[in-house]
């Protein structure tokens, strides 16, 4: 049986969305992956492209109300903005929260090299921490 990972954040358009991507690639097989925001807007077009550079597509992602997963258990609740963490909703169950924050990337939407940069940096970490997960979620 597949563990249930919910990944937080503000918008979840970027952070979490890579997060969700990275670790459904990386351990779909052992982890049953959802990512929602406490504020969610729409998927960031520029994080769908340096997802798909790694080749991880999550163009086929929605940004979801962290409302749709109230009282459904979670094994983990992993936050990774501060903001998402003081809002982070009570879940039943024993569902151990983690916090694993990650820098903001630009908001926006506009392709340039520096943003596209900043953009790739934080795929980069996003993608490290949880290539790891399987050893961080016992």
């Amino acid at each position: 049986m597949k563990r249930k990972v919910l990944i937080l954040c503000t918008g979840n358009s970027c952070r979490s969305q890579m997060a969700e991507g990275a670790l459904r690639h990386f351990h779909g097989d052992r982890f049953e992956v959802f990512s929602a925001g406490t504020r969610p807007c729409v998927v960031n077009p520029l994080a769908i492209r340096v997802m798909a550079e790694a080749g991880i597509d999550i163009s086929g992602h929605r940004s979801k109300h962290v409302g749709e997963f109230k009282g459904k258990a979670m094994d983990y609740v992993i936050t990774v903005c501060d903001n998402a963490k003081e809002a982070c909703p009570v879940f039943p169950g024993g569902t151990r929260i983690l916090h694993w924050p990650f820098p903001d990337p630009p908001h926006a939407q506009a392709e340039s090299p520096e943003v596209l940069q900043v953009f790739r940096d934080v795929r980069d970490l996003v993608l490290k921490k949880f290539k790891e997960a399987d050893r961080l979620l016992t």
